[in-house]
């Protein structure tokens, strides 16, 4: 096994925590599992989603990096996020044997991204 175990936390930073903290609520559909106020995690299958005000000082363009997290339906996703409010990054792309990718900018200016993988499967570790 090389050094890099994989994806473990994604942190977006936010300005307004606990607006943010009840956005992501809503679009997760569950309460964090940490909540402070200077961070708030949620466990996403089993990776970890932080929201941090300090983040967003730190970085102040996202668009290099993009976080992808899986969903099974991405056509019904794009349309809650789209009801949510949420502006859409990209439009939804096949890149491949029946991988869609999507993204959006949350109301903080994060994006986030969407894939539905037929094919993903965790490794055991």
């Amino acid at each position: 096994m090389g050094q890099f175990l994989g994806l473990r936390t994604v942190i977006y930073g936010v300005t307004n925590i606990a607006e943010a903290k009840a956005w992501y609520t809503l679009l997760l559909e569950q309460e964090p599992y940490f909540d402070s106020e200077c961070y708030v995690g949620f466990s996403v299958g089993g990776y970890e989603l932080g929201l941090n005000p300090d983040a967003r000082s730190i970085t102040s363009r996202a668009d290099g990096v993009i976080a992808y997290w899986g969903v099974e339906d991405l056509a019904a996703q794009v349309e809650r996020l789209g009801a949510m409010g949420a502006r859409q990054h990209s439009e939804i792309v096949d890149v491949g044997e029946g991988v869609l990718m999507a993204s959006f900018l949350d109301p903080y200016g994060n994006i986030f991204g969407l894939i539905e993988n037929p094919h993903f499967q965790l490794q055991d570790q």
